[in-house]
């Protein structure tokens, strides 16, 4: 029976695939992975096509993870610009390879011609990922006052490293500076799980129950992308 539901699954997805005149790649994903690939398929190319793109860009990405590193390292080589170097950490960052990114950065940082703030905020990104958190911190306190610093990955990972050192205050003044309703949703449960280890529950509260009632306002889409954040938020109310 089971069988028989995955081909049905596959028929329709390479109907629906040929009717919409949608890219080749797609079908391999189809035959080769019937369920994991049906089920991609339908939710990027039927179900929610306004997110195709955006699904499509990081599957590509998944199935070859080093197509773009390996182009950016040719466009480096045949010219060393800086722009041409820091693509090429930026794509390091993307694939999560810190320790590669890092020396591009700091070598890119050499250019006192250039805006340094990109550069250092990736950096403090890549010190952090790594636990290098004396570095995150003294990277970071060169463009905190930046304003375009505020609310960016990069404070984030500075508050964690603030929080890993035990700067627990300055941690939480950061932490804070990311609890924005409507947004952040990841972000403001750690700020609420940080909250509960210091004790201040009915603070840690308080943006639970804000957080669950944005909830109730949200579009499917939404709920769908952030589920697991409210399932834990949802659990932490009960428990808190």
């Amino acid at each position: 029976m089971f069988y028989y539901l995955i081909l049905g699954l596959q028929g329709y997805c390479i109907y629906h695939l040929i009717k919409n005149r949608n890219e080749y790649y797609w079908l391999f994903l189809i035959i080769f992975l019937p369920v994991i690939g049906c089920i991609i398929y339908l939710v990027t190319q039927v179900y929610n096509k306004k997110e195709a793109n955006k699904i499509q860009d990081n599957l590509t990405a998944l199935l070859i993870p080093t197509k773009k590193v390996n182009d950016l390292k040719k466009q480096l080589q045949f010219a060393n610009t800086y722009q041409n170097r820091v693509n090429l950490a930026d794509a390091y960052v993307e694939m999560k390879d810190y320790e590669n990114a890092i020396p591009h950065y700091e070598e890119a940082l050499k250019d006192t011609s250039q805006n340094d703030f990109h550069c250092l905020e990736q950096l403090v990104i890549c010190y952090h990922s790594l636990k290098k958190d004396d570095l995150a911190i003294s990277t970071a306190e060169k463009i905190k006052t930046n304003t375009a610093f505020v609310k960016s990955e990069a404070q984030f990972s500075y508050a964690l490293a603030l929080k890993n050192k035990g700067q627990l205050v300055e941690a939480e003044a950061e932490l804070r500076k990311l609890d924005q309703r409507y947004s952040n949703y990841d972000k403001r449960l750690i700020l609420v799980k940080f909250l509960i280890e210091q004790d201040k529950i009915d603070e840690a509260k308080t943006i639970l129950q804000e957080m669950s009632g944005e909830l109730q306002h949200m579009k499917s889409s939404n709920k769908r992308l952030h589920r697991s954040t409210f399932v834990e938020v949802d659990r932490l109310l009960k428990t808190v």
